[in-house]
């Protein structure tokens, strides 16, 4: 078979064990992670569906080696632990029976240990270690270790490593970046140390080659070992990329892959995980000038979802493997359709950190794009119902389209009806974003998978009361969307005036002066991209707060490139709202009793996200 994209699609060997192709899932946290650290189902049936994705490898994040110092967010490995063995087993056998290599990562949180601990009655009594004695920016106090902790800690290392591979992991991931124990040691801002530990290059190394050789030692001399390290940590007092280089030299004979990231993941979550304001790949740069230095093959990460941008990384001797996170939550089939040659399918990340921000609120995963997520117990097929029925859909934005798509998969009769020319819904307006892109790009993919799946697709077509009752359908999903709430302010009818949702059709209205009223996320996104243009930008807000509908992780990446391109008037009323108020049609109440099955859903039912319209 010929593929598209050789490179992307080509096996490497790493040890004496062959991937299949050079796209890897990165270490992703899991959910249901016990009080003791085991691995729950859901966690498992995460993992596992990236292997049935088609990843060469995935990494399961992370087992934290030393509980004694450490209880973090994540696995803990230990005999002592009823069903600890036993659960990551089944988590390796779940990845590894789809074909893909199971991998665990192996990490200490240091000096921030307990961060995003399961078990949040514990995390105050911890203590904290790090290589060198401090005071955290939030007033921890943090201890230096002794040598006979570290020794100690070293030897877990070994220890931990010795039963992945008796789980059946058949890849190890040492975490030496973000911040975390071995990057703390490897980091001149962190470390402070006088003795063998600290100072120069060499010794600020030790610490994690000793790791290295103790996790060799207990995994034998043909067992791939990868280690994960900052390419740079991306900020004043840490270490730079020339001796990043000079860091990978020094690891470089203890393992089999060196992973390239970036940043230190407690000053800068933006860098370690880049944002929409960011270019694709935009820390590629690092693992490309360390791969000039180094034999051993060297992977990448970072915001990377295209697979043509994938394959020339690969093609040009940047990277010999690329990394993917959010982009397999996004679509975990996307390896799968890199290797059938059908990249024209895959469902882009939006990088919009829902996923991110949903663990953090809750301890559970969603994606923006992909309802699978979170969802992966009850399986990823959609199973033929026992009667086809006629399905009636009003509204083709990304609620309607994949009801259509999951209905007509079902074995339904489905039609979808739109009333203006164009399918996408709210999502047309995104197009006028370039930071955005994914996001316009989503409808498009959802209307080709509706189509694909046979749904009929009936544009400039508005489903009435007496239309439905012409077609006669068995079921009705109504998701005709919502309308801008507009004010009724003298002067908002003028023609300097364009309403957000309909800047991509009316961009040439804008001038080089403009005020952007409503400081919600929408108001914030559409006053960066004018400021990125160039045009001085005036954003006014009755609240005292911006953008408090963004979710945790996005809002403070939002907030530092509206202090670039914006400038802020909180608490300012823009003139006047008469004592009327607004008065709005209900498009959906006219509609509710016309079929015996009537669903309404995503903004029709309650304006949201496209997540909650996803769901």
């Amino acid at each position: 078979m010929a593929y598209q994209y050789p490179h992307l699609c080509a096996p490497i060997t790493l040890g004496r064990t062959t991937f299949r192709n050079r796209m890897f899932s990165a270490p992703m946290g899991g959910t249901d992670i016990t009080n003791d650290g085991c691995i729950g189902p859901k966690s498992t049936a995460f993992y596992e569906l990236r292997g049935k994705g088609g990843a060469g490898a995935v990494t399961v994040s992370e087992c934290m080696v030393h509980p004694q110092t450490d209880g973090s967010h994540a696995y803990h490995l230990d005999e002592s632990i009823l069903n600890s063995l036993a659960y990551a087993t089944y988590t390796a056998d779940a990845i590894r029976r789809h074909g893909a290599i199971p991998s665990l990562e192996l990490s200490h949180s240091g000096m921030y240990a307990g961060t995003y601990m399961t078990d949040k009655s514990k995390q105050k009594s911890m203590h904290q270690w790090g290589p060198s004695a401090c005071t955290r920016p939030d007033g921890v106090e943090v201890k230096a270790l002794t040598k006979d902790l570290i020794d100690e800690i070293v030897a877990a290392y070994g220890h931990v490593a010795g039963l992945a591979k008796r789980a059946g992991f058949e890849m190890l991931m040492i975490h030496g970046g973000h911040g975390w124990l071995i990057n703390q040691f490897l980091s001149p801002y962190f470390n402070k140390r006088t003795d063998e530990y600290g100072g120069s290059l060499e010794n600020r190394c030790r610490f994690a080659i000793e790791v290295l050789q103790s996790v060799r030692a207990a995994v034998g001399p043909f067992f791939p070992i990868e280690f994960r390290m900052s390419g740079s940590e991306l900020f004043d007092g840490g270490y730079d990329l020339e001796e990043g280089c000079r860091i990978a030299q020094q690891v470089e004979p203890y393992i089999d892959l060196l992973h390239v990231s970036a940043g230190t993941y407690q000053r800068g979550f933006g860098d370690t995980h880049p944002s929409m304001f960011k270019e694709h790949g935009c820390n590629v740069y690092l693992a490309a000038e360390i791969k000039k230095h180094v034999k051993v093959p060297v992977a990448t990460i970072g915001g990377l979802n295209d697979p043509a941008q994938m394959e020339e990384i690969i093609a040009s001797g940047k990277a010999d493997v690329v990394y993917m996170a959010r982009a397999l939550l996004a679509d975990p089939f996307l390896p799968n359709k890199v290797m059938a040659n059908k990249s024209e399918d895959i469902v882009r990340c939006l990088r919009c950190f829902t996923c991110m921000a949903e663990r953090a609120a809750t301890s559970t995963r969603r994606c923006t794009v992909n309802p699978l997520i979170g969802r992966e117990c009850e399986g990823d097929e959609v199973r033929p119902a026992p009667v086809s029925k006629k399905v009636l859909v009003a509204g083709g934005g990304p609620g309607g389209l994949y009801a259509a798509y999951t209905a007509a998969r079902r074995g339904h009769q489905v039609i979808l009806c739109e009333k203006e020319a164009e399918l996408g819904g709210i999502l047309k307006s995104e197009q006028a974003l370039p930071f955005k892109h994914e996001m316009y790009q989503l409808a498009g993919t959802y209307a080709k998978f509706a189509r694909d799946a046979g749904v009929e697709i009936r544009l400039n077509t508005e489903v009435t009361k007496e239309y439905v009752e012409k077609e006669a359908p068995d079921a009705l999903i109504i998701a005709v969307g919502s309308a801008p709430l507009v004010p009724p302010i003298p002067g908002l009818d003028g023609d300097n005036v364009v309403v957000v949702n309909n800047y991509y059709l009316e961009k040439d209205k804008v001038g080089d002066d403009v005020v952007v009223m409503g400081g919600g996320l929408a108001g914030s996104e559409c006053a960066i991209h004018l400021g990125q243009e160039g045009k001085t930008v005036h954003l006014v807000e009755m609240r005292d707060t911006l953008a408090p509908d963004a979710n945790v992780r996005h809002r403070p990446l939002l907030l530092k490139e509206i202090d670039k391109y914006v400038h802020v008037h909180t608490g300012y009323r823009a003139l006047r709202v008469t004592d009327e108020g607004v008065i709005c049609a209900d498009v959906a109440a006219e509609l509710q009793r016309t079929a015996q099955f009537v669903r309404v859903i995503g903004d029709t039912s309650r304006v949201s996200t496209i997540t909650n319209a996803m769901y």
